[in-house]
């Protein structure tokens, strides 16, 4: 269950500094150097409002030809003109989750994962009708970490590599509490409790149903750094032990001894959706802004370097005896 806190106004000003600045630790996806990457218009990389009605758009033009329709016959359905349904299909006009509503019934489309995800897409509500828990928090979290929340909430698997920090879906309050107020200095105390509520509800995609598929490649030096000291580390690293235990997490661990290999180039992940191949992206997080690469030789480039990495980091039980042994030390 997710709690919805009321919030006071930020300032503006302050609030576009302090997230220009660092905003991706709240993600808790670090700094990513893409070496030796193609140089495309930032544009082409945001997944922001303009790539979510494309995509959206085009599977509800697959959906309309599954259901064997025209676009005039699916407008005749809803009470609309042609023109409407060709301009959401098409990308080029923004879409309500009422309109997707419709448009899905009409189509006869009854899998629930894939009417949530559409809806969704669209933004705003879930398939029911309401707020999405996140839309409590609008005047604190910026568009871009209420992108990649909705995505996450509606992902099947999550694969990251992770180099500096803990992921937010496996953080304590406490290490989250200290990631926050190490990100984001002079934030105020109320501020700083609902980012940490914020982290906390992502969570729950591991307890969902079906429950989110989380594999997890941290580096050593994540295991290592003691955020908010040794209490907070060790109390950490009994969390992620607990994760492990559950049959839908994965977590391997990069030794130091390890050497070199591929994830040097800075950490990543992978959102993978059901239903809808065409959505799966890969996040690269960087100062100020987050990629969303979605080309397919993109997906796969990534999907082989985590593939890599998971042969070279430690098993899953070498990794927990490694994790286990650190906290006996901690």
């Amino acid at each position: 269950m997710c709690i919805y806190l009321s919030l006071e106004a930020v300032n503006s000003a302050t609030a576009d500094r302090i997230w220009a600045q660092h905003w991706r630790f709240l993600y808790s996806l670090p700094l990513s150097r893409t070496v030796g990457a193609d140089v495309r218009k930032e544009t082409d990389m945001q997944y922001g409002p303009a790539v979510r009605r494309r995509k959206l758009g085009a599977e509800l033009r697959a959906l309309r030809g599954q259901a064997g329709l025209t676009s005039g016959e699916a407008a005749a359905r809803v009470g609309w003109h042609q023109s409407k349904v060709s301009r959401i299909e098409t990308g080029r006009s923004g879409v309500r989750a009422s309109d997707v509503r419709l448009l899905l019934e009409a189509y006869e489309v009854d899998d629930p994962q894939l009417r949530e995800l559409l809806v969704v897409l669209a933004g705003g509500e879930d398939e029911n009708g309401r707020p999405h828990w996140w839309h409590a928090y609008r005047g604190l979290l910026p568009p871009a970490y209420r992108d990649f929340i909705s995505l996450e909430s509606q992902a099947c698997r999550v694969r990251t590599l992770e180099t500096t920090v803990v992921p937010g879906l496996l953080q304590t309050p406490d290490y989250a509490r200290a990631v926050t107020r190490a990100a984001l200095g002079g934030l105020p105390e109320e501020q700083v409790r609902d980012l940490v509520q914020v982290r906390l509800a992502r969570q729950d995609v591991l307890r969902s149903e079906p429950p989110l598929r989380l594999s997890v490649i941290l580096d050593e030096a994540v295991l290592r750094r003691q955020i908010g000291g040794p209490e907070v580390l060790a109390g950490q690293l009994r969390r992620l032990l607990e994760a492990a235990r559950l049959p839908q997490v994965r977590i391997q661990v990069l030794p130091f001894v390890s050497g070199e290999h591929v994830g040097l180039i800075g950490p990543f992940v992978i959102l993978s959706f059901p239903n809808i191949s065409d959505l799966d992206v890969v996040v690269l997080d960087h100062l100020t802004s987050s990629l969303y690469l979605e080309r397919k030789e993109d997906l796969q480039a990534y999907t082989d370097a985590f593939n890599s990495l998971q042969g070279q980091a430690l098993s899953v039980q070498d990794s927990m005896d490694f994790i286990a042994g650190l906290g006996d030390g901690a």
